[in-house]
């Protein structure tokens, strides 16, 4: 990730400027506030604004005037409460805003989280950068044979070879289109005086995917929880997860508490349905069960081995 001299100077900028405030703020967070944190070849993450601590989860809980006396011991054990009872509602009063820059197909499946407040860089306004995403060779993946989200063996030698030139070569031949048709440079300056360029709103159809967007992107810690329980996960696909992990740094250095929580009954543990339950308590009875006499299908008993970490 390379920042230009002016958005270095800006975030500088951002983050010497100090203010008063009554309000609480958390010293971990504030030391990453506006700092990019790379992510994949050009993409970025960083925290642009926050409201709300651990305390704030507590306050809300308790719905108390202040902070309270109570010990922080106490503080941690209402909030593990609340998260293994799944009370969803006081980790709503803490939100987050984000400034993050991505390739297009990663956003297409991010916007698919529908309760944050988004606003995307326009390409209908303003032009693209000339920044595409080309995966680093250990992440440039067959199809899975078994699962079809999901990737398989990793492309080695000329074949891996051939696809990296290939996505180069996409990326920079419809970029160099569309500054074609645009004819104009970054300033809005025509290139060739004599020809009308096309409109950017037209234009940017011919990009592919790979190509970098920004956008600010805002939510609660509840819905943010949500989100990282789902894309944070080992089975989400690399281009997502390695954003997802970044933000993790930001929610832990901003609410601890409320972190090792979820780390603890979100992110490190597994859910039994009533039949998968059943078959664990037969199990833990003494009875030799498989899966043809559980009840499970074929699919549910592979996922229920893999959580006990037992041979199907």
């Amino acid at each position: 990730m390379a920042l230009t001299t002016e958005q270095q100077q800006e975030i500088e900028a951002a983050r010497d400027a100090l203010g008063q405030t009554r309000r609480p703020t958390v010293p971990a967070l504030e030391a990453l506030l506006f700092q990019p944190l790379p992510v994949l070849d050009h993409g970025f993450l960083r925290v642009i604004d926050y409201m709300g601590d651990d305390a704030a989860v507590v306050q809300a809980a308790r719905v108390s005037y202040g902070r309270g006396t109570r010990a922080a011991n106490e503080d941690r054990g209402l909030i593990r409460y609340l998260m293994r009872h799944r009370h969803s509602t006081p980790f709503e009063m803490c939100e987050i805003k984000y400034h993050v820059k991505l390739p297009i197909f990663v956003a297409r499946q991010w916007i698919r989280h529908r309760t944050a407040n988004i606003n995307e860089y326009s390409a209908r306004y303003s032009i693209l950068d000339r920044e595409f995403y080309i995966p680093a060779p250990e992440h440039l993946a067959a199809q899975s044979a078994s699962n079809r989200q999901g990737r398989g063996e990793v492309l080695a030698g000329a074949e891996a070879a051939h696809v990296l030139d290939l996505l180069r070569q996409d990326a920079t031949r419809t970029y160099d289109h569309y500054a074609e048709m645009l004819n104009e440079d970054a300033e809005g300056n025509p290139l060739d005086p004599a020809r009308q360029g096309l409109a950017r709103e037209l234009a940017r159809m011919n990009l592919t995917l790979n190509t970098y967007t920004q956008w600010y992107w805002k939510t609660d810690l509840h819905n943010l929880f949500h989100f990282l329980s789902l894309r944070a996960d080992a089975h989400a696909q690399h281009e997502i997860r390695v954003y997802a992990e970044a933000m993790l740094q930001t929610v832990q250095a901003w609410v601890p508490m409320a972190f090792e929580a979820f780390r603890d009954y979100r992110m490190g543990a597994v859910s039994f349905s009533a039949q998968m339950l059943a078959v664990v308590r037969r199990m833990l009875a003494g009875e030799a069960v498989a899966q043809p006499g559980s009840g499970l299908s074929k699919r549910e008993w592979r996922e229920l081995m893999e959580m006990l970490e037992r041979e199907g």
